[in-house]
Parts: C-alpha cells; sequence; structure tokens
C-alpha cells in the first residue's frame, strides 16, 4: 500500500497481506470473492497467473469496478450481480475452488454515495439499500411502529436511548416525511448531552443498514453455502467490522471447530465430526502501520477455517441466532 495515496480517492482492501498469506499456499485453482466491492482482492490474486476469481456482489453499481479485471483477465475472471447467500445459482464448470473470501465492510464509494444513504452527512431520502432489496429505511422509518422500531435500534445498533427514539420519530413523522437530515436532527435531539467517540447517529443508522440488507439471514446462509460449495481442504475466510457479524462468524468457525455431541438434547448421542481446522483461533487484526495508513480498518477482524468434512448439520447455527432473525424480519 502506498501511503501518499489520498485517503478520500483511495479504497484500500482491508488486511489484504494477511489475508493473501493464508490463500496463497492454495494458489493454482478459482477463488471466489463474495463482496468484490471495488475489487482489491480480486485483483491481487489475479496477479498470480494460475489462479481465477469468481466475483459476486448484489451492488450493481460496482459493475464498472469488474471492466478493467474482465479486459485484462478475461476468462480468468466472472462477476455475477447476486448477493453471497445465492452462491448456490453460480455456474461452475470443473472449477476446483480453493477458498471462498467474505469483506463484509462499505467500499469508500458506497459511503460517498450520498444516494445509498449510508452517511450522516447525506440528505434527502433515506435509502441505504445495496441491492436486490425488498424495502428501504425510508419505508421503516415512515411505517415501523414504536415498539418494533424500538427492538431493531436496541437489537441490531445496542443504542441506549432507542425508545426515545423511536417514540420520536413516530411523533415527527405524523407531520412530515423524515429524510436522512431529519432523523440526524431527532437521534442528536435526544443524545445532546452525550460525551462519546462515536456520531450520535451511529448506532441507529447501523441497525437501519443491519435490517435493510437482511445483514445476519444474508451471513448465515451464506456462510452455510460457502461450506458446502468448498471441496475438503478448501479455505472460507471472513473479514468483520462489528460485533453482531463478527459473533455469528466467531460461532460458525469454532462451534463447528470442536467434537460435539450431534443433540444437545441427548447428551450421550454420537459425537458430530469437526467440520473445520482452525489455525488461529482468535481473529488476526490489522497492524498499527495499517490502522495508521487506513483509520477504518481498526474494526476490522479476519477470522478462517480450512474445511475437513464433506457433512455439516447448521441447524444449531441457525438456532443459535434465531432471536436476530426474527428482529430482522420485523415489518
Amino acid at each position: 500500500m502506498n501511503a501518499t495515496i489520498n485517503l478520500e480517492s483511495k479504497h484500500f482492501p482491508v488486511l489484504l497481506n494477511e489475508l493473501i498469506s493464508i490463500i496463497s499456499p492454495l494458489y493454482g485453482g478459482t477463488f471466489i470473492d463474495c463482496t468484490f466491492g471495488q475489487g482489491g482482492y480480486a485483483e491481487k490474486i489475479l496477479e498470480h497467473k494460475k489462479n481465477d476469481i469468481i466475483a459476486l456482489d448484489r451492488d450493481k453499481e460496482v459493475f464498472n469496478n469488474t471492466l478493467k479485471l474482465q479486459k485484462k483477465y478475461k476468462q480468468r475472471f466472472k462477476f455475477y450481480n447476486l448477493k453471497f447467500s445465492q452462491l448456490d445459482q453460480i455456474k461452475l464448470k470443473n472449477n476446483e475452488i480453493k477458498g471462498i473470501i467474505f469483506d463484509l465492510g462499505y467500499s469508500l464509494n458506497q459511503i460517498k454515495n450520498s444516494q445509498k444513504g449510508l452517511s450522516f452527512s447525506d440528505k434527502g431520502k433515506l435509502n441505504m439499500k445495496m441491492g436486490i432489496n425488498d424495502f428501504s429505511a425510508d419505508d421503516v422509518i415512515s411505517k415501523m411502529d414504536e415498539n418494533n422500531l424500538t427492538k431493531v435500534f436496541k437489537v441490531f445498533g445496542d443504542e441506549k436511548y432507542s425508545k426515545k427514539i423511536a417514540k420520536e420519530i413516530v411523533k415527527k413523522r405524523k407531520v412530515k416525511i423524515i429524510k436522512t437530515e431529519d432523523l440526524v436532527k431527532i437521534i442528536d435531539g435526544i443524545k445532546k448531552y452525550q460525551k462519546t467517540k462515536i456520531h450520535n447517529s451511529t448506532k441507529v443508522f447501523q441497525a437501519l443498514r443491519i435490517l435493510v440488507n437482511k445483514e445476519i439471514s444474508e451471513l448465515i446462509n451464506g456462510l452455510v453455502n460457502s461450506f458446502n460449495l468448498i471441496p475438503v481442504g478448501g479455505i472460507i475466510a471472513v473479514v468483520t467490522f462489528h460485533s453482531i457479524e463478527d459473533k455469528i462468524v466467531k460461532f460458525f468457525f469454532k462451534h463447528y471447530s470442536e467434537q460435539r455431541n450431534s443433540s444437545r438434547y441427548f447428551p450421550e448421542a454420537e459425537i458430530s465430526e469437526r467440520c473445520f481446522k482452525l489455525i488461529h483461533k482468535k481473529p488476526i487484526l490489522p497492524s498499527s502501520n495499517e490502522i495508521k495508513k487506513n483509520p477504518p480498518s481498526r474494526s476490522a477482524k479476519l477470522r478462517y477455517g480450512i474445511k475437513i468434512n464433506k457433512n455439516c448439520d447448521f441447524n444449531d447455527f441457525r438456532e443459535k441466532f434465531k432471536n436476530l432473525i426474527y428482529v430482522e424480519n420485523l415489518r
């Protein structure tokens, strides 16, 4: 990475060197980039002449970012405008999948795109849709009842003032359409005396983004589909940026890398085989040098597992996070 590059115009693929060091022993096959974005991971992997990339992204606006790679690498690069929960829809032609990669962060271009409404400084209609969505943040703020708004802000944002914010939203929307700047103003009005290091609206905006994009079920289904698609010996690697998604990823790798009873209801039941081998039980974190060059990387965590078993029952995975999925389906 070039430290002289202006961070305002450059997207940095987080933990790139660490990720490459993990997957490079498997070079000479196909890797799936489930969150193509601006193509930082994909481009680096394609530098090795024997690697192919299958890239996915739910955001159709990243298509322009694919043109350079399609032109340069031709048959070695394939792009699908799909959510990563739809991994089972991609077409494989005798491809030997070596690794599947998830970067759950948002690119600089997406954050700066005012039409997406991911930033507190945006103005206008609320959105937060990242592509292939059923509803927007505007639909949530305009229509969801007070109790459900409270649950969403509390569960997905850990917002201390969830109830007060929800109550004020319902009150204000009776007299006007609440736009992005109005929502920020409502939150600031309730939290004006709070002294924190993060923006007052961070938690509510995170909660809305998770709900609108169904990030919980997307991640769970994406991880399960990855396991089903990749052969034994392949690597699944995930970069997370907030505690909820990291909790899900940590459970996925840790729980299924341990010997377990096949049923929690029958302790004497047959012991289930392990599904993953973990080289690192703790997450890999950005170096101080990377954080200095790219401050948003400070919250990133990289976890990965090597598949060691063909079959795995993920019912307890979904059961573990059923409450999050319940809140995600509130309308």
